[in-house]
């Protein structure tokens, strides 16, 4: 299937409806994945983004660490929710785990002083580009995603279970999978309020 750059980014939305199937090789969808990080656009070509590939078995084992890290947080009597937004994040076929390398970040801090405060925001931005980037061309290969934001909740327990860098600090997750249902309904703002144009 091909669509032009605005299709992508018009047809690219949050799938929680999601299957333990994909309509790619694994090996396509690691060549997108390391196409999307070799080419994500960075401050100062920092090129700070790190990702983690999990598929599979792999993949649920994520899932259930994250089960069990909200499980000590979340009352037993309001985990029903919790329990179910999980298992359709667990019934995917694969995570992208998103980080950024905060070595690369305090290297770039002590040799350029001037901007020491603006380089963890661009790590940030880049991160966030480099997220848009993966999501979008999953979509383009028929994969159905969600980003997903449990860092503080299972970061030591991730890096201990794939002996992840401790330099490396989580961003965000993204489960994946053959869609199961199609995207909601969505609402914009009015574009007179959010774009001005100065001429």
């Amino acid at each position: 299937m091909t669509r032009n750059f605005y299709e992508a980014i018009e047809s690219r939305r949050s799938k929680y409806g999601i299957s333990d199937e994909s309509p790619i090789s694994d090996e396509r969808i690691e060549e997108v994945v390391k196409e999307a990080v070799k080419y994500t656009p960075t401050a100062f070509n920092s090129q700070s983004g790190r990702v983690v590939l999990l598929l599979k078995d792999k993949h649920k084992k994520l899932w259930d660490i994250t089960e069990d890290a909200l499980r000590k947080v979340v009352p037993e009597k309001n985990f029903s929710d919790t329990k179910e937004k999980i298992e359709s994040f667990r019934s995917g076929y694969g995570t992208v785990l998103f980080f950024e390398d905060q070595s690369v970040i305090e290297g770039l801090q002590e040799q350029f002083e001037l901007y020491k405060d603006n380089f963890p925001m661009w790590s940030q931005q880049a991160s966030g580009i480099l997220q848009f980037i993966v999501w979008t061309s999953f979509d383009i290969q028929g994969l159905g995603a969600t980003l997903q934001h449990y860092n503080e909740l299972i970061e030591e327990d991730v890096k201990n279970e794939w002996n992840i860098p401790s330099n490396w600090k989580l961003i965000a997750q993204m489960p994946f999978g053959k869609p199961t249902v199609p995207a909601g309904d969505k609402e914009f703002e009015s574009l007179e309020d959010r774009v001005k144009v100065i001429m």
